[in-house]
């Protein structure tokens, strides 16, 4: 069972080493996970052992999936990839639609998306495989890697940045940003924009969600390690987990993307500037259904992450006195949530999920792991206007994945 209480600096542990492994319940089945910061930290232990990689190949072994798909893609309502797994095992895999229509490129399996904000737990796991290697801390001053800092960023630690909770203006909040949409930043001018803000906030006082954040935390990253970001996150992780169709884009130079799209009253239109240098650290990333599956399995079986380290990941970093939101309660941890997201279907289902979305540029991704079966579901959609749909898929696929009735429709 997990354990509640916080340190006295509002930051939230699992007790000792435990990771994530089960709930808890309060009133009608509500229930999340907090945790003790253990006195000494002990040193990183990883597994050595890499998840087994599966053939790429169809595979179509959930009918009632199958069956709502087909459906789908018949009737042009959804367009992107899914991919079901538990473990090792791939319980589904295939795409619908095109990667580009314009060229009339039909999707392949090991097709590149842009991951959008699927991104931020990957900047989030840069930090704290740092942190396991004695490189920072979550609780150093942000101003103790950021020069020149800004007087109102003085009370700001690491650990707001991925949490949600500095109080920074997020880069859609501020001024022009439909001009910054379009512009090439490098990290440096997405710092000094930044900079210019004073907080929204006290930091660790409320939860904003914050792209700028993020772009911060790939900056400390980066000075941490001594490389730019994307030499890290490919020298460090990438490469290591044998992800060879995974990347970032910050440069504008990846090749074999797939072409975004929205629905408008025109029809399908494609959203070819995606200009990801703008969320360097927050949605910069592309990959393919069974990279982010070798990502997903090596993350939660403790290929990355010390325990110590993943429990912060996962832990809720919200402050106690956050209004709840409707439906499950929602624990925010770095740039990953975790709830009973099941819960938001006509069919209710109160497995716990550790997931996050992801939309831009014309992309709608919900990547999904269910820890106590071993659940991945990524679904990767090139249609910006399919949140919806995309949420729906992602929960059918994971009901039917660990035997819950299949629900129709989302709960409303």
């Amino acid at each position: 069972m997990f354990i509640v209480p916080k340190t006295a600096g509002g930051r939230p542990w699992f007790l000792g080493s435990l990771v994530a492994a089960g709930l808890i319940s309060a009133g009608a089945g509500a229930w999340f996970v907090k945790a003790v910061a253990p006195e000494t930290q002990a040193a990183a232990v990883y597994r050595t052992d890499l998840p087994k990689r599966p053939p790429v190949e169809v595979v179509e072994a959930l009918p009632q999936l199958k069956e709502r798909l087909d459906h789908l893609a018949a009737s042009k309502q959804f367009t992107g990839a899914v991919l079901v797994a538990r473990g090792d095992q791939v319980l589904f895999r295939q795409v619908y639609g095109k990667a580009n229509y314009e060229q009339d490129t039909p999707f392949a399996l090991d097709t590149r998306f842009r991951l959008a904000s699927v991104s931020k737990q990957f900047t989030a796991v840069a930090v704290l495989k740092l942190q396991d290697e004695g490189k920072l801390s979550v609780d150093d001053p942000v101003c103790k890697w950021i020069e020149p800092c800004p007087d109102a960023w003085r009370p700001l630690r690491i650990h707001h940045l991925l949490s949600h909770t500095s109080g920074i203006p997020d880069v859609m909040a501020q001024a022009e940003w439909g001009r910054i949409r379009v512009t090439h930043r490098t990290s440096q001018e997405l710092t000094e924009t930044s900079a210019r803000y004073g907080l929204q906030f006290e930091p660790g006082t409320k939860v904003r969600y914050n792209n700028a954040a993020f772009n911060l935390a790939a900056e400390i990253v980066s000075k941490a390690s001594g490389q730019p970001f994307e030499t890290y996150m490919e020298q460090a992780i990438f490469k290591p987990l044998g992800m060879k169709d995974t990347g970032s884009d910050v440069n504008d130079d990846a090749q074999g993307l797939a072409m975004g799209y929205g629905l408008f009253p025109a029809g399908l239109t494609p959203q070819p500037i995606a200009n990801v240098s703008v969320v360097a650290g927050a949605g910069a990333l592309y990959s393919t259904l069974d990279d982010v599956l070798a990502w997903n399995r090596s993350l939660h079986q403790g290929h990355i992450l010390s325990d110590k380290a993943y429990a912060d990941l996962i832990a809720d970093h919200a402050p106690d006195d956050m209004p709840e939101r409707r439906g499950p309660h929602r624990a925010y941890g770095y740039g990953i949530y975790v709830s009973a997201l099941g819960e938001r279907t006509s069919s209710p289902f109160s497995d716990r999920q550790i997931y996050h979305t992801g939309s831009w540029a014309g992309f709608r991704n919900l990547v999904s792991y269910q820890p106590d079966q071993d659940v991945t579901v990524v679904v990767l959609s090139n249609n910006y206007h399919l949140r919806d749909l995309v949420l729906l898929i992602n929960q059918q696929a994971m009901a039917e994945a660990l035997g819950r009735p299949f629900p129709a429709a989302l709960s409303r």
